[in-house]
């Protein structure tokens, strides 16, 4: 059976809540299954992919670290929303991943070409 193209959409930010955890994992448990997956980071989403977290002093596990382990899992397709980047002054030279910023087409062609789609 062929695998199904799928865009894992992130729009939360790394910590707060469970949500970016979540996507995370759900990102390398398709990769270990070698899914064909895609992730994009839009909105707030965007600052999961900042370099350099610190996250001691609210006592939560560095998110930075998870998402290091995608590239062992095979994922090698990110992108970030250009837009978000823009609006919350975060250069991209700034990133952790080696994410693609993309335009608003751009992601509406993501869109269009996954199979599946999950927004967390």
């Amino acid at each position: 059976m062929a695998s199904k193209r799928i865009l894992l959409i992130c729009r939360k930010a790394p910590y707060g809540n469970a949500l970016a955890r979540a996507a995370a994992d759900m990102a390398l448990a398709a990769g270990a299954f070698d899914q064909e997956l895609a992730i994009a980071f839009i909105g707030d989403g965007v600052w999961q992919t900042i370099d350099q977290q610190d996250s001691t002093d609210i006592q939560q596990k560095n998110h930075q670290k998870l998402l290091s382990a995608f590239e062992l899992y095979g994922i090698s397709e990110s992108y970030v929303e250009a837009e978000a980047l823009t609006e919350r002054q975060i250069e991209p030279s700034r990133l952790s991943l080696a994410a693609k910023p993309v335009n608003q087409q751009q992601l509406s062609e993501l869109f269009e070409q996954a199979d599946m789609l999950l927004t967390v």
